[in-house]
């Protein structure tokens, strides 16, 4: 039985009068959320890496050539405020990871680069990420996977989750 499944008996002896079925799906997010986190950062750090870093790199790495974003778009991109877009950009650019310039055109906005040594760690940490994600998911047959992603990809439409927000 997992934790979650030993609450739910927990609250079922406790509480029978209190329906605690949600917890058998959100009380596993929550608590697979730190089981995965736990894996993901281990493998971060093998690169030097923290998980933000490696999300930051992996944000403008994916934005295609010449890799480079402002500083709000950045914020749009990892669901974070500018204040810690900017500590963010400023560690990194302290690691050489990435650069700053102003527009040519308007020298108010600033765009972020990533540099060759970014783009090379960002690179390798990525190969290492993707086998460590089919490492977590490996016990997972092929129709559990399908269902899985199904039922999240669902519950994130029905949360109003969406690639423009």
């Amino acid at each position: 039985m997992d934790t979650v499944g030993h609450i739910i008996r927990q609250w079922e002896s406790e509480r029978p009068d209190l329906d605690v079925s949600p917890l058998e799906v959100i009380g596993r997010l929550s608590r697979l959320a730190v089981l995965v986190q736990g894996r993901l950062d281990a493998v971060f750090a093998e690169h030097g890496l923290q998980g933000w870093e490696f999300d930051v790199l992996s944000a403008l790495r994916r934005s295609g050539e010449p890799y480079e974003l402002t500083p709000g778009a950045l914020d749009r991109a990892l669901l974070i405020t500018s204040g810690t877009t900017t500590h963010r950009i400023t560690k990194l650019e302290e690691r050489g990871f990435v650069v700053r310039r102003r527009d040519e055109d308007d020298g108010r906005v600033v765009h972020v680069r990533l540099t060759a040594e970014g783009h090379d760690v960002q690179a390798a940490a990525h190969v290492a990420h993707a086998e460590n994600e089919r490492r977590i998911l490996a016990g997972l047959s092929p129709a559990d996977l399908e269902g899985l992603r199904a039922g999240l990809t669902a519950l994130a439409t029905d949360l109003g989750d969406s690639a423009g927000k």
